[in-house]
């Protein structure tokens, strides 16, 4: 039995995805590549979030985007995003491929809402109203957004994310 698991076919896998509480949605040149289902939460430290952050995004030329995800024990009904790293050629249409994702995962866990603390000031508020997350408990050190799925279509009306065959994941690894 490995520790980290790899789902790269949503159909064969939504047991395995709603099961696991942590993982990374891995997109890459506009398409999504994988998940990667981690045994144990990924909470970085602020030093490693100013340092990583920025040296993956000066440093990191790719079309590539990495989504951590959380679903804490204590909190079941909710997905946390504590991490997100891109690259500096990072498309919209990646990016928008693991978010789509994101949403996915947390439909067919059932969850009640995403969360988020954007640190980067570059992300206005306006820019995440835009892609329907709100402000969640104001502070004066931290952005908490919120995005709810309280009101939103159940998961058979939701068509999964679209992954490459596995002719183009081969060729594009």
């Amino acid at each position: 039995m490995t520790i980290f698991q790899t789902v790269r076919n949503w159909q064969a896998a939504p047991e395995l995805l709603r099961r696991h509480r942590y993982g990374v949605i891995d997109a890459a040149d506009g398409r999504l590549r994988r998940v990667v289902l981690r045994p144990i939460p990924m909470w970085p430290l602020p030093p490693e979030l100013r340092l990583a952050g920025w040296c993956y995004h000066r440093y990191w030329p790719a079309d590539r985007c990495r989504i951590y995800y959380n679903q804490p024990r204590r909190f079941p009904q909710f997905l946390a995003v504590p991490y997100i790293l891109s690259g500096q050629g990072t498309r919209w249409a990646t990016v928008r491929r693991a978010l789509e994702a994101l949403e996915y995962i947390a439909r067919l866990k059932g969850v009640d809402a995403l969360l988020c603390d954007v640190a980067n000031r570059r992300i206005s508020a306006k820019i995440m109203a835009r892609w329907g997350w709100e402000p969640h408990c104001p502070s004066r050190w931290h952005r908490h957004f919120i995005k709810r799925f309280y009101s939103r279509e159940p998961l058979e009306h939701t068509p999964p994310p679209a992954v490459p065959s596995a002719g183009q994941a081969a060729q594009s690894t």
